[in-house]
């Protein structure tokens, strides 16, 4: 009895108005405990204090705005002009022409254009895929989940190129083929690293209070669980890109890729080994943009992963 007339005795707490809540804040930032931050000031902030991520953006802007303009070369990318074979480079043919009198420069240029698009396509259609059964995979659990990942580590286990190589054999070569084949050995290691996120977030406090509030799992798993793992999927995505641009290069160089006369990197590799020992530049060009689009790629990972990581912005 003692107990309840005492506590009954003691005023109440005041309530918090907007201005405590704007004070407490001004004092959380005077002491550096902020959380709050901005993804793309920390983006531009690790690309500012990096000289390789600088070239990298740079490089990768010049190679989409190359890709996008090439239609407007003055000249024809398969057209044959067998007197002008083997040019120097010159201010008409930046690369010079190649074997069959075609401007070296203009066929770079589109084959930048089926890379890209090659590489962009089928990254979009890999996190789809692997962020969807991860995403499910992970939150259901049980038999669904462990039904999930053995169909994964079938796709992990498989020797994808091989596949690649065979299946393109089988269909009709052209950038669809490309794409699908792509995507279908991709996106086994994208659904691994979407369900161990998945897993993390789903043990976290915000998601059992939106199931407490009768959110069904549809609902969680759209609107909660996908925006907390877009870190580790777009640094997927970018390393993706980089990863289906190498491929398409090495089937097409092959010859199982984009079909002939139609240019990409790949194919100006294989058509430049007869004359290599000759005209070695014909293989430095294709050959250095291979290399510089997919370390420029890999770079801007390395970027995302470092701007999108979780920190304390003092």
């Amino acid at each position: 009895m003692e107990n309840k007339s005492i506590s009954a005795g003691r005023p109440a707490a005041p309530a918090l108005t907007e201005l405590d809540f704007q004070r407490i804040e001004k004092k959380e930032k005077d002491l550096g405990t902020v959380y709050r931050r901005s993804v793309w000031k920390e983006l531009l902030k690790e690309i500012g204090g990096n000289p390789m991520a600088i070239f990298a953006c740079i490089f990768l802007l010049t190679m989409i705005i190359g890709a996008l303009i090439a239609p407007f070369s003055p000249y024809d990318p398969n057209a044959i002009d067998l007197p002008n074979k083997f040019q120097p480079p010159s201010a008409q043919h930046w690369f010079g022409t190649d074997e069959f009198g075609r401007s070296y420069f203009t066929r770079a240029l589109y084959g930048g254009r089926v890379s890209l698009t090659v590489g962009f396509s089928a990254m979009l259609v890999t996190i789809c895929i692997g962020a969807v059964i991860g995403i499910f995979s992970g939150y259901i659990g049980g038999k669904l989940d462990m039904l999930l990942m053995r169909f994964t580590d079938i796709f992990l286990a498989l020797p994808s190129m091989l596949l690649m190589i065979v299946l393109n054999t089988m269909l009709k070569p052209g950038m669809t083929t490309l794409i699908m084949v792509l995507s279908l050995f991709s996106w086994a290691s994208v659904a691994r690293v979407t369900r161990a996120e998945t897993m993390s977030l789903k043990a976290r406090d915000f998601v059992a209070a939106s199931r407490n509030l009768g959110a069904g799992s549809l609902r969680v798993a759209v609107h909660h669980i996908l925006p907390n793992i877009m870190g580790p999927v777009i640094v997927a995505a970018s390393l993706g890109v980089a990863s289906a641009i190498l491929t398409e290069s090495s089937l097409s160089f092959l010859g199982l890729g984009i079909s002939i006369p139609h240019a990409s990197w790949g194919s100006m590799l294989q058509a430049a080994q007869a004359s290599i020992l000759d005209r070695p530049m014909m293989a430095v060009y294709p050959g250095a943009l291979v290399l510089l689009t997919v370390l420029s790629f890999n770079i801007l990972g390395d970027v995302l992963r470092s701007a999108l990581e979780p920190k304390i912005v003092k």
